[in-house]
């Protein structure tokens, strides 16, 4: 491989899931992927429950911002290897063209900002997500992708949350 593959994680407000996505892939693929992250309805900001996980795995937080999927569509943007996204919303939303026509799949999470019950229990709620996120996120990165060709790894990528979902 001559350059890291780019990878592009989706949610709805884009400042809790698909910020701890971008930072779990930056992190722990040393460099064989580039995370990014975006939403549909950007909130504007990073969770600081999400801020708080990402500063204990050492991603650097200024890389970090609440920004809509408009900035990584179309022509003349960063061209993705691939697009996951990570809640029912942004699934079912009606996409911006990818250029490359990147290798995609859903990996659905619920809100952990979204949990009632307190601070303990929101915290227990981001907990899980980081690992569920952790989880399939090290099976993407076991993957031979060089060796698969674009439905394979599209079935793969499926195929990841599907083999962990039912195990979790």
């Amino acid at each position: 491989m001559t350059r890291p593959y780019n990878i592009l994680f989706l949610c709805t407000g884009n400042s809790a899931r698909s910020i701890l996505a971008q930072a779990l892939v930056g992190t722990l693929s040393h460099g064989r992927f580039i995370g990014y992250s975006a939403g549909a309805k950007p909130v504007g900001y990073v969770h600081p429950m999400a801020l708080d996980l990402i500063k204990h795995i050492g991603y650097p937080i200024e890389l970090l911002r609440s920004k809509s999927w408009d900035e990584y569509g179309g022509k003349g943007v960063i061209q993705m290897d691939f697009i996951i996204t990570l809640c029912d919303w942004a699934h079912g939303e009606k996409c911006p063209h990818w250029p490359g026509h990147p290798a995609s799949a859903h990996w659905g999470f619920a809100n952990p900002a979204a949990v009632d019950g307190g601070e303990e229990a929101m915290l227990h709620a981001f907990k899980q997500v980081e690992m569920g996120l952790r989880n399939r996120i090290e099976l993407l990165l076991d993957l031979p992708l060089e060796k698969l060709d674009h439905m394979q790894v599209k079935e793969r990528l499926q195929n990841i949350h599907h083999r962990i979902k039912f195990s979790e």
